[in-house]
């Protein structure tokens, strides 16, 4: 369980293929507080720890994982937004993230808005039922509100505002039309979304 709220960029050192990939991800966490086995969201995907060093940590990342999330993210000098699961006790300053990517969204334009970044999204419309106004989404792992939703035809087109701190502590900062996010939806719309379903 993660909030959204990303506490470290790291880096993929190096790619290799076991059957799955296994990459090294440099970083700045203590990682003398880091168990193996532990999970952490990497732009989105929560991942395990199954090796680690004094400033590197490795984990797998399945075909099935690969498939499911933006393109680019698990190559050599990709940067990943982190986030260690939350503990108990710890401060909710996002929303709920299960670190499960639902899709892949595309990003349609990113203009500055006086100090923030106004950013139109577009998913498939499959999704658009789970993202509402003022709703919570998690991009890539980090947590955002939604501004506007639009349903277009096969698509549902909504917008976010990066605020600078936003833009400078996490890989959104130079955000462009065309890029490719991992797009959790809220985890309440999930579940909704599918009772709505079982009901017909």
């Amino acid at each position: 369980m993660f909030t959204g709220i990303i506490t470290d960029i790291g880096t993929v050192r190096s790619v290799e293929r076991k059957g799955d990939l296994r990459l090294t991800i440099g970083c700045s966490y203590d990682m003398g507080t880091v168990d193996l086995g532990a999970s952490i969201a990497c732009s989105g995907a929560c991942l395990t720890v199954v090796d680690k060093g004094e400033d590197w940590f490795a984990v797998d990342v399945s075909a099935e994982t690969v498939s499911r999330t933006a393109p680019g993210l698990w190559a050599e000098g990709a940067r990943l937004n982190l986030e260690r699961a939350l503990r108990v006790g710890d401060e909710l300053g996002g929303h709920i993230v299960t670190g499960h990517v639902d899709a892949v969204a595309t990003v349609t334009r990113a203009e500055e808005m006086g100090g923030s970044i106004d950013v139109g999204i577009d998913v498939p419309h499959a999704f658009g039922g789970a993202i509402a106004p003022k709703g919570s989404i998690t991009l890539d792992g980090v947590s955002l509100t939604v501004n506007e939703v639009e349903d277009s035809g096969e698509t549902t087109r909504f917008t976010v505002n990066l605020i600078p701190h936003t833009a400078d502590h996490t890989t959104l900062g130079g955000i462009a039309a065309g890029r490719k996010l991992n797009l959790e939806i809220d985890v309440l719309a999930r579940y909704l979304n599918r009772m709505m379903e079982a009901r017909g």
